[in-house]
């Protein structure tokens, strides 16, 4: 079995992508198929024998059938260039705007300062000969600039504000036109040209959508009911009412856009855990490779600071991992040879070398973005009822219509065909879809939106849905109702130091490490400090660090290194991180680190529980003493 994804252009009809779904299904060879509205993505799984070119033709005619003017294209990674030459930030944009004009380019961005170049293709085939007119492009522009491809890849998505924008100027000189109209007296010409030009500016993708639908046989949606409603309400003179109800109608689809794009920027923002490159060990040298190439066994080298690209086994080397994405936790985790390391992670310290164990589309951090990508097919059984419902209601009114101008004449004595057409219309009128067709999805979509803007990733409308009904709320405590961060909350001196002599001294030596633990210290002492003045670091993996300040050696670490260096101390048991302090082989005390409660958890709490929830639970990887004070 394979995979197959696809993309989409422009997609914007919940109901239409749900109907193209339910069509691909039902192809031969496709085992399972969904389409993702929210990131315009069609995914497929096909038998191996199932010949993908005819597959793909076929997802084009349904999608062409159903929505006439989207497009759809095989969705090929993001090609990186390098720009040689490029000195005129005026003249990249220019390059960028005229790039994104040109056929067969899904979208291009110039990164003037980085000097790269992304490019996506509609059709991976096509790129030799796209290639050859993106220089010709360039030369025009900018001559003696060259591009050559890096073998870093991405898969941004293209940016749609500006289309939104352009959208709602449009929208905008239409309430304009409507407003005027309003407001010269009825009967005048100049008030109806005034209304159907509103009408035709507000509403003209509407009706152009519902005539498509008609030449290709798809009588029956909403466009059909929406265009057929308003024109009737023309018909009967009632020219204000019609432009007014493609105004809410329209209103509600810009809505819908907004929160579906919000979620879409959220799920782009999330990408970013993922590197798009691996540093590769080939013989004596290194390469860097795209993740998607890099094999298992193959052995990847990663330095201080990088994040962890895939899923791996450490062979040499020791370092601080920093897990917090993908644990919560913020105290940073101890690795050595033997112990596995998982995508998404960030190497604080250390250079490791790796062997990997899992491909890119196996791996943890992998996983954990295709769960989020494919949150909006999982829609709400509420969602289901009005999708299957708004397939039979546009017939039904429709047919009701016909019935209402057709029947009274033939069998009420002095009734006539002209007022029970219009009274028909009138009906048509009444029965405008809008709510019924936006308000459902709109209110999951505008629900998934608001949480994405508060850092909730919702995985689909039906656990949105099942929000109202749960008793049970479960915590992370790290960066949920902590801050998730370190701060000094303790300094202990013994045999004689000072707290202020024991905080120079512990932000002296910790200054050379970028271990959260040591920040937090060298924040509190919040001094310049000199590290000139400091000599003969020694970093101890798994324990802490010696160094020597002022002529004093001084030994920070845990309780381990305190027993490594044979020193004698008393362990403390204070709520946090302890980091004890010799200075000459002699325990000088220690500073206590912990992670702050925030001050709106409680009343968080209280307020989930005012709103029905009889139970909160809190989980954690730390130390019982700690989750019993925060809980």
């Amino acid at each position: 079995m394979k995979e197959i994804k696809y993309s989409l252009s422009e997609i914007s009809c919940a109901s239409c992508a749900d109907k193209i779904e339910q069509k691909i299904k039902k192809l031969n060879g496709v085992e399972e198929g969904y389409l993702n509205f929210v990131t315009k993505e069609i995914k497929v799984k096909v038998t191996d024998s199932t010949d993908t070119a005819r597959l793909f033709d076929t997802i084009k005619k349904i999608v062409k059938d159903e929505e006439g003017d989207v497009e759809v294209c095989e969705l090929t990674p993001n090609v990186i260039y390098t720009i040689d030459g490029l000195d005129c930030a005026n003249c990249a944009a220019k390059i960028e705007e005229k790039l994104n004009k040109t056929e067969g380019i899904l979208g291009a961005n110039i990164d003037f300062l980085a000097k790269k170049l992304t490019l996506q293709f509609k059709n991976s085939l096509d790129q030799k000969r796209i290639e050859e007119k993106v220089q010709k492009i360039i030369d025009k522009i900018e001559p003696g600039v060259t591009i050559a491809q890096s073998n870093v890849k991405n898969e941004d998505h293209v940016d749609e504000e500006s289309s939104m924008t352009k959208d709602l100027i449009i929208f905008g000189i239409g309430i304009l036109l409507f407003i005027g109209g309003l407001l010269i007296a009825e009967g005048t010409v100049f008030r109806y040209v005034l209304l159907i030009l509103s009408y035709f500016i507000i509403g003209g993708e509407v009706v152009l959508k519902a005539v498509n639908n008609i030449y290709r046989g798809k009588v029956f949606d909403e466009n059909f009911l929406m265009t057929i409603a308003t024109m009737g309400a023309f018909a009967i003179g009632e020219h204000p009412e019609a432009v007014a109800v493609m105004v809410f109608y329209q209103v509600g689809e810009f809505f819908q856009d907004v929160a579906v794009n919000r979620s879409r920027r959220s799920i782009k923002k999330l990408m970013s855990i993922r590197p798009d490159v691996a540093t590769i060990k080939k013989g004596n040298t290194s390469v860097e490779m795209r993740v998607e190439d890099v094999q298992t066994g193959e052995i990847m080298i990663i330095k201080p600071g990088e994040r962890i690209p895939l899923d791996g086994e450490v062979l040499s080397g020791s370092s601080t991992i920093d897990t917090k994405i993908l644990t919560g936790e913020s105290v940073p985790v101890n690795v050595t040879k033997g112990e596995m390391v998982l995508s998404g992670c960030i190497n604080i310290n250390g250079l490791l070398t790796v062997k990997v164990t899992k491909l890119a589309s196996e791996s943890t951090v992998s996983k954990v973005l295709e769960m989020v990508e494919n949150a909006t097919s999982k829609k709400a059984p509420t969602e289901n009822f009005i999708t299957k419902f708004a397939r039979v209601y546009t017939p039904i009114v429709t047919s009701l219509a016909v019935l209402i101008a057709v029947i009274p004449p033939l069998v009420i004595q002095g009734a006539t065909f002209e007022e029970w057409i219009y009274r028909a219309l009138i009906f048509l009128v009444i029965s405008c879809p809008c709510a019924l067709v936006v308000s459902i999805p709109l209110g999951f979509f505008g629900g998934i939106g608001a949480a994405s803007r508060n850092g909730i990733l919702v995985k689909g409308g039906n656990y949105l849905e099942a929000l109202n009904n749960i008793e049970i709320a479960v915590f992370d405590k790290t960066g949920t109702l902590t801050e998730g961060t370190f701060t000094v909350t303790e300094i202990n001196t013994a045999n004689g130091a000072t707290q202020e002599e024991l905080l120079e001294k512990a932000a002296y030596v910790e200054s050379f490490s970028n271990h959260p633990i040591a920040v937090s210290v060298v924040n509190k002492y919040n001094k310049q400090i000199d590290q000139s003045l400091i000599t003969d670091v020694e970093e101890i993996s798994g324990h802490g660090v010696k160094a020597t300040y002022q002529n004093d050696v001084i030994a920070i670490g845990n309780a381990r290194l305190m027993k490594r260096e044979g020193i004698e101390f008393k362990e403390s048991v204070a709520l946090g991180s302890i980091i004890y302090i010799a200075i000459n082989g002699k325990y000088v005390g220690n500073i206590v680190v912990s992670d702050q409660i925030k001050k709106d958890s409680k009343a968080a709490i209280k307020m989930l529980k005012s709103l029905g929830i009889k139970k909160t639970v809190m989980l954690t990887g730390d130390k019982k003493l700690v989750a019993d004070t925060v809980g």
